[in-house]
């Protein structure tokens, strides 16, 4: 299964973006989706897991989840926007693989607790980032491999679909 790992779009998906995630099967949005278009356009293109950060409004808090939890392919997946907030919870429930938003910063790491860390920086055109980012990887045989950080292009500079 090849999935497409994205965050912090705010409300912004271009072409970039969507070019890199017809390529997977399944799209994980880490938060900060920013609009229910978004989320409309994302789900258009492939099954979409995602859940709601801390920009997010009515529309889209009412439809997604502050974390979700599954298993994928053998692998044990817990997702959320704000990596702080699911210290306890990760303790708790101890998965393979751990992914968060927020920071907007790409980083892909073992952790102490044994579980791999993810988190696809931002791919919008908002905040402090200069350049926008993803994550692509296959999860088969109860692990991850194939992993690709994809730069996007500079923030600011928008294609719209």
């Amino acid at each position: 299964m090849r999935i497409g790992l994205i965050s912090d779009t705010h409300g912004s998906l271009d072409e970039v973006v969507v070019d890199h995630l017809k390529e997977c099967d399944e799209i994980w949005h880490a938060g900060d989706v920013g609009s229910a278009e978004v989320l409309k356009q994302l789900s258009a293109i492939k099954p979409l897991r995602a859940v709601f950060g801390n920009i997010d409004g009515p529309e889209v808090t009412a439809t997604l989840p502050r974390a979700l939890a599954w298993e994928s392919e053998g692998v044990g997946i817990y997702m959320t926007h704000i990596a702080e907030e699911a210290k306890a919870e990760l303790k708790e429930r101890r998965p393979d693989v751990f992914v968060c938003g927020h920071s907007h910063i790409l980083r892909v790491a073992r952790q102490t607790g044994g579980w791999l860390y993810m988190n696809p920086g931002a791919c919008g055109h908002q905040g402090f980032h200069r350049m926008r980012t993803m994550l692509r990887f296959t999860i088969s045989g109860g692990r991850v491999h194939a992993v690709e950080a994809a730069e996007l292009g500079f923030r600011g500079r928008i294609r719209r679909i």
